[in-house]
């Protein structure tokens, strides 16, 4: 019962109004012939159809079916098949790939919202085409030309799908101890042995080959991460005419049973002399993999936006059709919608405020990358760098709060599966562990975003904020400007203690700054407004709802500093056995 329409004018608004992205592609000489406002507009409604009309309604049936595995072959729900094609014919498959090997060429800052919406209508469906995007963005970067040629091609056709190939059983983050291993063939190639667990979309017959993109070490190879190497590992090796042909040594051990991302064919794959490729120089496979990171972890945000843009939705849809209770005493006998009630209004404009916050931090974030690509600008570049943990570890915290609240909105009804609640609660949970867990998302923020060069990018950051609030002041302007000075001083003062305390502050402190910076998200809304060219409905909406995070949200902020100013050696006292 679950539904599901893409919030359009707020993804414009924040593309035109917010941060003027047209302006921008106009002034881009390798954009301004390619997107405009226009068609900006014209591929999010067409995407929109997409996700609302072929994926949206069939997500709780995908989630029961499931991926299921038999006789080494791994079957998806129907639909699958069927919506995949309408994103291949589409050409939704090669939305942000590069023009020169059959891609659009589209900015980040557009694909991001399309990626918002498939997640919303299903997290599992959306993982297909979401892994092959950052395999693509991986060679891209670091293959031959021939190997562009020949498997870029087919992947932003949607011909052939890809995968990402790391964790171990015994090797999830750390993985400078894996096991896998490559060694030379006289050919050229390599053969490659090991296993690898979790890894998505790693089975399945939507596409008629898989490129699996493999970390494996070399013999001989340097101790821990400096000794892992990057190979391509096509499900099916390639003819003279580069089709599909025979089966490579790559199978599927099992699936895994999970608690959510139903849909998704999680699989142990299992390499058995498979032949392999090596993509870029020996030894720097980790690299070659952390150059789609940042874009990666920008799709990570996404599940959690729209897992709770989806929640957002249908909460607020049955909380005005839900007759529960009296707000007034005009009729003792007469039950009003829930809407009314104050704890209700709470909740809903919790989701709302954070909702509305994290989709104009995910576009600040994707045009930041977009400066980075299309103009070279460093200062871009160091910002999105600094702003990815933010975007994978608090905009999918964020994502499970609001599905978990919007759940409660429901009542009884939001743990009963017809609803389409408690599912959505179980296939985002998944967004804070997988792609790097948050904990380690806030400690990369913590040690090596900000405290490795003394906090120079995040209070560069925050002296331009301070700098934009007081030139163009509104509303929201003088309590900024304080939180601002507040956490830039306690920033300077971290940064004087050493490591370990660092890293075991370092939740709270990314935390601190995430809501620091959504306050700033909600300036720069209640800024864009314009009466002739916004309803006076979305104009009070705005306002009001920026009012609520300001007064009822933002002041979390004050109670995480307190938390990172106290004392806090009872935190290393206990030995393991103590706990």
């Amino acid at each position: 019962m679950s539904s599901y329409q893409a919030p359009i004018s707020d993804m414009t608004f924040n593309l035109f109004d917010v941060w003027q992205l047209d302006k921008y592609w106009q002034s881009n000489g390798q954009l301004q012939d390619l997107i405009e406002a226009d068609t900006a507009k014209a591929i999010l409604e067409e995407a929109a159809k997409i996700c609302e009309q072929q994926i949206a309604p069939f997500a709780g049936e995908a989630d029961q079916r499931g991926a299921q595995l038999a006789d080494g072959k791994v079957s998806l729900p129907g639909h699958y098949h069927t919506a995949y094609q309408s994103l291949v014919e589409g050409g939704w498959t090669s939305l942000s790939g590069d023009p020169q090997y059959g891609g659009m060429g589209m900015p980040k800052t557009l694909s991001m919202m399309v990626d918002e919406m498939l997640c919303s209508a299903d997290i599992a469906f959306s993982l297909y085409p979401g892994l092959t995007a950052g395999a693509c963005v991986a060679l891209l970067q670091h293959a031959d030309e021939q190997t562009k040629e020949t498997y870029l091609t087919k992947l932003y056709s949607g011909e052939w799908t890809g995968t990402m190939c790391l964790t171990e059983s015994h090797a999830g983050s750390d993985l400078g101890i894996m096991r896998t291993s490559a060694k030379p063939n006289n050919d050229g190639s390599y053969a490659l042995n090991g296993s690898k667990v979790f890894i998505t979309a790693g089975e399945h017959e939507l596409t008629s080959n898989i490129i699996h993109l493999v970390l494996a070490k070399l013999p001989n190879a340097p101790a821990g991460s400096r000794g892992i190497s990057l190979f391509l590992v096509p499900k099916y090796l390639l003819d003279s005419n580069g089709e599909p042909s025979t089966r490579n040594n790559v199978n599927v051990g099992s699936i895994e049973h999970k608690m959510g991302i139903n849909g998704s064919a999680t699989c142990v794959l299992n390499f058995d002399d498979a032949t392999g490729y090596l993509i870029g120089e020996p030894h720097r496979g980790l690299s070659c993999m952390f150059t789609m990171m940042n874009y990666e972890r920008l799709s990570m945000g996404s599940q959690g936006l729209g897992a709770a843009e989806r929640a957002y939705q249908n909460a607020l849809a049955y909380a005005k059709e839900r007759l529960q209770g009296r707000i007034t005493e005009h009729d003792a006998n007469k039950a009003e919608p829930i809407i009314g009630h104050p704890d209700v209004q709470r909740m809903l404009l919790n989701i709302k405020a954070m909702n509305e916050a994290g989709r104009t931090f995910a576009t600040w974030v994707a045009a930041l990358l977009d400066k980075s690509k299309y103009d070279n600008c460093q200062v871009s570049g160091q910002r999105a760098n600094l702003l990815t943990p933010i975007t994978k570890a608090f905009m999918t915290d964020q994502g499970l709060d609001a599905c978990v609240t919007a759940q409660q909105v429901f009542g009884g009804h939001g743990y009963v599966k017809e609803w389409g609640m408690e599912q959505l609660v179980r296939d985002v949970r998944i967004a804070q562990i997988y792609e790097g867990t948050n904990g380690i998302q806030a400690a990369d923020f913590m040690l090596r975003k900000v405290a490795y060069d003394k906090g120079n990018v995040l209070l560069g950051l925050f002296d331009d904020i301070n700098n934009e609030l007081l030139s163009q002041p509104n509303a929201l302007s003088e309590t900024l400007i304080t939180y601002i000075a507040n956490t830039r001083q306690l920033t300077t003062e971290l940064l004087q203690r050493d490591n370990t305390v660092l890293a075991g502050a370092a939740c709270d402190f990314m935390a601190m700054v995430a809501y620091v910076l959504y306050g700033y998200m909600w300036y720069k809304n209640v800024q864009a407004l314009d009466g002739s060219k916004h309803t006076a409905g979305f104009i009070h909406g705005k306002n009001h709802t920026a009012k609520w995070y300001v007064n009822r949200i933002l002041p979390r902020v004050t109670g995480l500093r307190e938390t990172l100013i106290s004392d806090s050696s009872a935190f290393y006292a206990l030995s393991p056995e103590d706990y």
